[in-house]
């Protein structure tokens, strides 16, 4: 299981590291589109949509929410940040509420399970996902801040996964995802002080404190995130959104991190950017 997720993993990192460096942000903004309607596919999933015409329906819905988003924030005009910073506060405060459903499993999931609601949060999601990733691309160094946004979700994935597998003895969420542990979490914000600690000596200006409180928090959310799509499968009785990822499982299985680190590592950025 370990070697084809170190391949896939492999894979993925130099897909995105070689689309991010050599295209065009308004390029990567359309492959970005692409990526995001597979994952509302195996969305659909997740929501138990049982029919074709269903699963096409979000997926057409997902498509409208994406254009519309776009011209609102002026993505094929002059990118309006500070739209794309507010709708990324609504959608920061609705992983708050996410945060509480976890807390509150199973007897939360009354309120989110239902499929009309799984759709909406669905479409909040995916479609917050892909403002944040692109706003920040078209901000200034915005393929390097990109960049360092995806670094910080997988070095808390890969510290937790790690330090989890070595050391993890308490659970850090039993009746979710039994796999995760206080240590894991330890762990994966171990690898955040390293990537401060990093930063801070290439880039010596920079400011600590406001680096911290962009890395840490950040880092942190993406591990609810991962959470939050193992309480639905958990809820639905499946191991992965999908097979298409050899050893990771589904496109929703890499961007169940992303979807809440994202919105947030725009949020600070655009008000605290330590750089």
């Amino acid at each position: 299981m370990l070697k084809p997720r170190l391949i896939t993993a492999t894979i993925l990192a130099a897909f995105f590291a070689s689309t991010l460096v050599f295209l065009s942000p308004f390029v990567f903004a359309q492959i970005m589109i692409f990526v995001v309607l597979v994952a509302g596919w195996e969305w659909t999933d997740l929501a138990a949509f049982k029919t074709t015409i269903s699963k096409y329906g979000f997926l057409l819905a997902l498509g409208i929410c994406l254009v519309v988003t776009g011209y609102y924030v002026g993505f094929h005009t002059q990118l309006d940040v500070s739209a794309s910073y507010n709708i990324c506060a609504l959608v920061v405060a609705f992983w708050a509420v996410i945060f509480l459903w976890l807390q509150g499993y199973p007897t939360s999931s009354i309120l989110w399970s239902p499929k009309p609601v799984m759709a909406l949060i669905g479409l909040i999601l995916l479609v917050s996902t892909w403002l944040a990733i692109v706003t920040i691309l078209m901000m200034q160094n915005g393929k390097w801040l990109l960049g360092l946004a995806i670094t910080t979700v997988v070095l808390a994935d890969v510290g937790g996964y790690v330090v989890g597998k070595l050391f993890g003895r308490h659970k850090l969420a039993p009746t979710i995802s039994p796999g995760k542990t206080w240590e894991g979490l330890m762990g994966g914000l171990l690898f955040q002080l390293f990537l401060i600690a990093a930063l801070k000596i290439s880039l010596p200006d920079t400011d600590l404190l406001k680096l911290a409180l962009l890395i840490i928090p950040v880092g942190l959310i993406s591990v609810v995130g991962d959470l939050f799509e193992s309480m639905i499968k958990r809820q639905r009785g499946v191991k992965d959104s999908s097979a298409l990822l050899p050893g990771h499982g589904g496109v929703l299985d890499r961007l169940d991190g992303v979807m809440a680190a994202m919105p947030l590592f725009l949020v600070i950025l655009y008000m605290a950017n330590p750089f």
